[in-house]
């Protein structure tokens, strides 16, 4: 949704991540804020490069080189700002050590060099608890930016409305909407993508969002697994239906796989994504407070006015599409 507050003073912003959904999104806020924006896609993203507004210049090249991202990236030009909304695809070990923590790490020191003054970083609330090498790779890009000379942003999103919308098909064809344990574990402020782009845009402009880390999540109040089933039954018009699945079940799923990857390589990875599995099945999506040991709904800020709710009934009516990729939790 577009920002409320005053034009702001233009800037030019370099953009990763733009082809994703959130990329996107946050394109669209730059330019509709007046900002010249350039988005640095890597080339096997050129297809879904069409996808962004004609106002945006696209760039491609390969952000694991140094070079091109020096060469292709930024040219020579001046930027204000750098906006990250680049993600590894899957978390696993491999590919977010590459994504998430070098390549990364290659923008930012050609930000430095390039005379950059501000990186607004899209991490992610669950890095509190970092248990999974996708976390420890966020968390050691996060130090290195921190450690940097720029001004920074660090962005934690509670849950996106994808990666809760995976069970649409299981309750249009009249399955039970899954949960794991009692469907209370999990609760969460899920924020939209144009909540969450306002939000990431707005950081170029609000001191209080500059050199902060910054856990933010949609209006509330904090939701649970069953709120979502709620919510998606009354979307479809059918009655709720749930079907509880032990959490023990995805711990036997974890150790097998764990066990099987010692031996074969190609299961080694499966084992990871198994263990992302558990942990979005048994971590909230909320600020953590260490002192108390729980994660605390009224310490978590919210922001925007799209509503979980809102989101199923456009998704149902056709009027945005389903674009999880590696998002689904189903």
């Amino acid at each position: 949704m577009p920002s409320s507050s005053p034009r702001p003073e233009p800037r030019r912003v370099l953009v990763l991540g733009a082809t994703g959904t959130i990329g996107r999104a946050t394109t669209r806020a730059l330019l509709t804020r007046g900002h010249e924006v350039v988005c640095f896609v890597r080339e096997s993203s050129v297809e879904r490069a069409y996808q962004l507004p004609p106002d945006a210049v696209v760039r491609m090249g390969d952000l694991m080189d140094p070079d091109s991202v020096d060469a292709e990236g930024f040219r020579g030009h001046h930027f204000d700002a750098v906006i990250s909304c680049m993600a590894s695809r899957s978390g696993a070990p491999a590919d977010a050590w590459a994504v998430d923590h070098r390549a990364h790490l290659n923008v930012l020191r050609a930000a430095e060099e390039h005379g950059v003054r501000h990186f607004v970083l899209l991490s992610a609330i669950c890095v509190q608890k970092p248990r999974l090498a996708f976390q420890k790779a966020k968390l050691a890009f996060e130090e290195a930016l921190r450690a940097s000379s720029l001004r920074w942003s660090i962005v934690r999103p509670t849950a996106y409305f994808k990666s809760l919308s995976g069970q649409l098909g299981r309750v249009r064809a009249g399955k039970p909407f899954l949960v794991f344990g009692d469907g209370t574990l999990t609760p969460c402020k899920p924020i939209s993508d144009d909540d969450l782009a306002d939000y990431l845009a707005g950081c170029l402009e609000d001191p209080e969002r500059w050199n902060r880390i910054l856990p933010i999540g949609g209006p509330g109040p904090a939701l649970t697994p069953l709120d979502h089933g709620e919510l998606l039954f009354a979307a479809v018009g059918r009655e709720p239906r749930f079907r509880h699945v032990p959490v023990a079940l995805l711990d036997t799923i974890v150790a097998v796989l764990s066990a099987l990857g010692r031996v074969i390589p190609a299961l080694k990875e499966k084992a990871e994504l198994a263990r992302i599995g558990r942990y979005y099945a048994t971590e909230s999506m909320l600020v953590w407070d260490e002192e108390a040991g729980r994660y605390d709904a009224d310490a978590t800020p919210e922001f925007g006015t799209e509503t979980l709710g809102d989101y199923y009934e456009k998704l149902v009516r056709g009027e945005v599409t389903d674009e999880r990729g590696e998002h689904a939790v189903f």
